[in-house]
């Protein structure tokens, strides 16, 4: 095995246990402990990682465990998973990461890069990025508690000032008649702004959210580039954002095969 499979599988392992165990891994992975510890040492230089006693878990700054409320906690493995996924193989230069516990699992899995510009409402991805290579301009404005989201006047502003590759954005519900929902009519508004203001747009939804609809309309469903869920999503809405154009990728749930059976 390659030292980046190697590597791919333990972000896999953390993603869905949220920690993993040198001599479990090593064994399953038929390689030596050490050579297990240095592709953790090499992860956790990239900022993926933060080494424990005996293993590794998924680097997560203190102000994103403030968001580690009932609502993010919600299939919490298949968000980290979607977020894995889009993170490794991203190679725009520009993004608007948007609100939310998929978006943030994202943030946590991107690659750091000095020529990767991040624009963010979301406090907990300013404050995780902010610490690693490339650059982070948040939007100011009006803090939205519940997401520690930059949102109102002065936050619509500056996403007015930028141009990006593709947003990669949240959502609170997504379906082919309703398109892209959100709870809060503020933050609606500047996910409605980065998507203007992009070439394309990645929505990261677990299957929860397809086929759901919240109050506040943010963008028809013809608006999404790719929309990477998983397994759980129900198939028929599926269908029929495809109809509409929108390029879908389904990820097994952790625990269960690509069919959606318990492995």
């Amino acid at each position: 095995m390659l030292a980046v499979d190697r590597r791919h599988r333990i972000l896999e392992r953390v993603a869905e246990e949220q920690t993993i165990h040198i001599a479990e891994l090593a064994t399953e992975l038929d390689v030596s402990e050490m050579t297990i510890r240095r592709d953790i040492a090499r992860l956790e230089r990239d900022g993926f990682l933060r080494r424990t006693y005996g293993g590794a878990t998924a680097h997560i700054t203190r102000s994103m465990e403030l968001l580690f409320n009932a609502r993010a906690l919600e299939n919490a493995p298949a968000k980290r998973l979607i977020g894995m996924k889009v993170a490794e193989d991203f190679q725009a230069s520009t993004v608007f990461v948007g609100i939310g516990s998929t978006a943030e699992q994202f943030a946590m899995f991107l690659r750091p890069r000095e020529e990767l510009t991040v624009i963010t409402g979301s406090l907990p991805v300013a404050s995780l990025l902010g610490t690693r290579k490339g650059r982070v301009v948040t939007l100011g404005g009006t803090v939205l508690g519940g997401d520690l989201a930059c949102v109102g006047p002065v936050a619509a502003a500056t996403v007015r000032r930028y141009h990006t590759d593709v947003a990669v954005l949240g959502a609170a519900g997504v379906s082919a008649r309703r398109g892209i929902t959100e709870l809060d009519d503020e933050a609606a508004e500047i996910q409605r702004l980065m998507i203007e203001q992009s070439a394309a747009l990645t929505l990261v939804a677990d299957g929860s959210k397809i086929g759901a609809t919240a109050m506040a309309t943010v963008a028809p469903a013809a608006a999404i580039s790719r929309l990477v869920t998983d397994s759980s999503a129900p198939a028929a809405e599926l269908d029929a954002l495809r109809e509409l154009g929108v390029g879908v990728e389904v990820l097994p749930r952790p625990g269960h095969n690509r069919n959606g059976a318990r492995a």
